[in-house]
């Protein structure tokens, strides 16, 4: 019968401690030491702006000794690796009493012993060690003299009495089978002993106190916050405010009111931000801090006051999750207004750009640094002209010390540039009704001033394109056949992964959504897909750009369907892209058998089955019955027999 003890020395626990903090410590350690990107990346702006937006993040996020900032996941990661050292050095330190019974090692004398060599070795071991004849030390005692001597005569007897010896055989142990012990990796001093009472209360508290607060918490969060992490009071807002036809300003003040919400608690006196965002908004401004710091990063206004530039920060990183469930509102309506203008908001407030004006190349122009909107109008009235690139080339020859910065800026703006786009379905020569369509797109980044270069292709031979042609076909029909949404980057292009965003309190990170939409009735046709880490153009690659795919179900009807792809960057203002999409959509018929993957041999019933007297009743072709077929062949060959008796009978009365 095995006997259950606890641990005497925690060693035991100590290594199922070890085994269990080795589990998540070792993988946690390896995320945080490697979770840095290795893929090629863009440096980012060069601008003064960019520069100096970049140097106060680096200083908010500065670690030192005295403020390391240490987040959650490196705190448990240091105290865990703490306790893991502590108990290491514990389990080398602590003497292990659990082990194999060696006769030899207790006499003293090396395996293999003859016998009688083991028997003169114990007589002068007896000599030595009887109980009578040892003389107490201060730190001895009568009890282990003799428990001693105990051990060394029942060393010796299993190794020269039969008896003991074949017991030392069978079981490992001169008196016999032996009790089994099972330990248990639970200290001994925590269920025994006056520390009984303290833990079974800390296990009661913990079991009865602090899980359920932590499932309340849990339960009562999420009924207060939405899937995309806001309040439900915040989202019940946008439900209530948005409109099919909702303008970019008609959101943002939508977004204010929800500020009210998400940060209903800033101390820090405003003081003359107040004054700037009443004359500004006038009427519609409702006193609310959180308002007030959105329009003033809006208006661009200087904050000096660290405990308002860190509420405003906070309230800007907040925007993406707010903006996310204001679009989804908007997409489960299919509204396509609404969901263009919120994705325009995410770049309006990357930018620093109050969304007032109704023109959208002068707004784009004011992203350029140290621009405002003053300026853009009075070059716009003088050249007639609103393009990036002639307002650039005016700053230039106008030498404006302005067009330097403007220059170092444009570097960092990216244009997606749309190679291709159209709707593919996998295995099928057409579209048909309901079908799987996949949104196939191509696209790149350019700086939005020269374009892309064109040089190096001019120079290769018929053959040399057609071979590239063909391969970026036989990648495209891979990649279709993939389950992944975007196509791995293995040529060497460089990442656009840092764009010009002087007024963002973080590293922006450029990305665009791309949807199909019916223009004519306002709805949106798929939902939008999000697309980053998009190339730059490099034109001495064979495949310059990066694919992206998603789908979507054909419609029911039959017919010819023209739509608009749009793609919306969240980055940059006016970084637009429009074009018309047609899908044709035809009849199942138009395929053929072997396309359809339907025999000719059994595409009618028969006229005996059920499903065949259906078909008959509506009018529809049915395959005759073989019993059917052979009944009219004996019936036909019936009278052809009574016609040639009846012939030969009268012929014979003639």
């Amino acid at each position: 019968m095995a006997n259950y003890q606890y641990d005497e020395g925690g060693s035991m626990a100590a290594y199922f401690m070890l085994t269990f903090l080795s589990l998540i410590l070792v993988p946690l350690t390896f995320t945080l030491l490697f979770s840095t990107s290795k893929k090629n990346e863009f440096n980012g702006c060069k601008c003064s702006l960019c520069l100096k937006q970049r140097e106060r993040i680096a200083q908010r996020n500065k670690r030192s000794l005295l403020n390391p900032k240490l987040g959650a996941k490196t705190m448990f990661l240091v105290a865990g690796w703490t306790v893991f050292g502590f108990l290491a050095y514990k389990v080398t330190t602590t003497h292990n009493e659990n082990k194999v019974y060696d006769p030899f090692e207790i006499l003293g004398i090396r395996a293999g012993t003859a016998e009688k060599e083991i028997k003169s070795h114990y007589k002068k071991l007896s000599r030595k060690f009887h109980p009578d004849k040892v003389k107490l030390a201060a730190n001895q005692t009568v009890e282990a003299v003799e428990a001693y001597f105990v051990e060394l005569t029942k060393a010796y007897k299993s190794l020269t009495d039969e008896t003991i010896r074949k017991n030392l055989e069978l079981f490992g142990h001169p008196d016999g089978r032996q009790e089994v012990s099972m330990g248990i990796a639970i200290p001994k001093w925590v269920v025994e002993g006056k520390n009984k009472i303290w833990f079974l209360i800390a296990y009661c508290a913990v079991l009865g106190g602090l899980l359920p607060v932590i499932v309340g918490r849990w339960w009562f969060g999420n009924r207060i916050k939405t899937k995309d992490g806001v309040l439900a009071k915040s989202a019940e807002i946008f439900f209530k405010t948005i409109k099919e036809d909702s303008a970019t300003l008609d959101l943002l003040g939508c977004l204010g009111r929800v500020y009210e919400e998400e940060f209903p608690k800033i101390l820090t006196p405003l003081g003359e931000l107040e004054e700037t965002v009443r004359t500004f908004l006038g009427d519609k401004y409702s006193g609310s801090p959180a308002q007030t710091l959105l329009y003033a990063h809006l208006l661009r206004v200087p904050i000096t006051d660290l405990g308002l530039q860190k509420a405003q920060d906070e309230l800007l990183l907040r925007s993406p999750s707010l903006l996310t469930s204001l679009l989804n509102i908007a997409m489960a309506h299919n509204w396509l207004t609404p969901t263009l203008n919120a994705m325009r908001l995410h770049a309006y407030l990357t930018q620093a750009i109050s969304p007032s004006s109704p023109s959208h190349e002068i707004l784009a122009l004011t992203q350029l640094p140290h621009i405002s909107e003053s300026d853009v109008k009075a070059v716009v009235e003088q050249l007639d002209e609103s393009s990036l690139e002639g307002f650039i080339n005016h700053l230039q020859e106008s030498n404006d010390a302005r067009a330097e910065e403007a220059t170092k800026a444009i570097d960092s703006w990216g244009r997606l540039e749309l190679v291709e786009a159209s709707f593919k379905v996998i295995g099928e020569r057409i579209v048909t009704p309901l079908s799987i369509v996949q949104l196939f797109v191509k696209v790149r980044v350019s700086p939005p001033v020269g374009g892309t270069s064109k040089q190096g292709q001019e120079n290769e031979d018929a053959d040399a394109i057609k071979r590239t042609i063909k391969a970026n076909e036989e990648k495209d029909i891979a990649f279709l056949t993939s389950k992944r949404d975007s196509e791995e980057l293995t040529n060497g292009l460089h990442v656009f992964n840092r764009a010009h965003s002087p007024y963002w309190p973080a590293t922006r990170k450029p990305a665009w959504w791309v949807l199909i939409a019916d223009g004519k009735l306002n709805r949106i046709v798929m939902p939008p897909m999000r697309i980053t880490d998009v190339p730059l153009s490099d034109p001495s690659k064979e495949r310059n750009f990066r694919a992206f795919k998603v789908q979507f179900q054909a419609p029911q009807g039959v017919g010819i369907y023209t739509w608009k792809i749009h793609v919306v960057s969240d980055t940059f203002v006016g970084e637009e892209i429009e074009r018309d999409m047609i899908l044709k959509v035809d009849d199942v018929s138009q395929l053929s058998a072997e396309e359809q993957g339907v025999d000719d041999d059994i595409s009618e019933p028969e006229e005996d089955s059920l499903a065949g007297q259906m078909a008959m009743m509506k009018g529809g072709s049915v395959k005759r019955s073989p019993v059917h077929d052979d009944e009219s062949d004996d019936e036909s060959g019936t009278d052809d027999d009574q016609e040639s008796s009846s012939d030969s009978s009268s012929s014979d009365s003639d």
